[in-house]
């Protein structure tokens, strides 16, 4: 590699991490924007939160679609990193299955609206579906694990029937906006708890 190349090669560096930041920032914008107003909000309302011109979410998700499947796999991976690490750092393993729970609803409140927007690739969306079972079902497992045998809640539950029970407690979230999901999730998982 002659002197030239090495320099191409260090001012690229410097950009590719600029363009990863940027659209880290555009998809944690547009997932904030989602949780508070739904996919279909106005791509002008993530611009503004992201501190961007319309352009740039343009430059990195030409469609709508590509936002919020962008956005899913980004919330999947947040959601599946956050496991451990709350387990390391918070006072008990409840307590850390209780903050992951909440930022599994955050996730849920941004998958509505994601059959819609794939609405013509199914094959799309079972991908995604696939990917969120293989990276958060194991996660969830060892907080419910870590839980138990820690002895704060009853052992055996089972991970996919937790999610399921969020998840369908999170459902009428989206038609009705008196509808306190978030209250109900937090009894569920307050049930969970052995009596002391």
């Amino acid at each position: 590699m002659n002197e030239s190349d090495k320099n191409t090669t260090s001012a690229a560096e410097p950009r590719r991490k600029d363009a990863r930041r940027n659209r880290q920032t555009l998809l944690d914008a547009a997932a904030a924007v989602f949780v508070t107003s739904g996919v279909e909000a106005p791509v002008r309302d993530i611009a503004a939160r992201a501190g961007v011109g319309m352009g740039t979410i343009y430059r990195h998700f030409p469609t709508r679609a590509d936002l919020i499947v962008a956005v899913y796999h980004h919330q999947i991976e947040a959601c599946a990193e956050a496991g451990p690490a709350l387990l390391a750092a918070s006072a008990s393993p409840h307590a850390a299955l209780r903050e992951w729970i909440n930022l599994f609803v955050d996730f849920l409140v941004t998958k509505h609206g994601l059959a819609a927007a794939l609405r013509s690739d199914n094959a799309g969306f079972e991908t995604l579906h696939a990917r969120f079972l293989d990276r958060l079902l194991p996660v969830c497992a060892q907080l419910l694990e870590a839980s138990a045998a820690a002895g704060e809640i009853r052992p055996g539950m089972d991970a996919l029937e937790l999610l399921h029970g969020v998840g369908n407690l999170c459902i009428g979230m989206e038609s009705n906006p008196h509808y306190d999901a978030r209250r109900l999730v937090e009894l569920l998982i307050a049930g969970l708890r052995l009596p002391h």
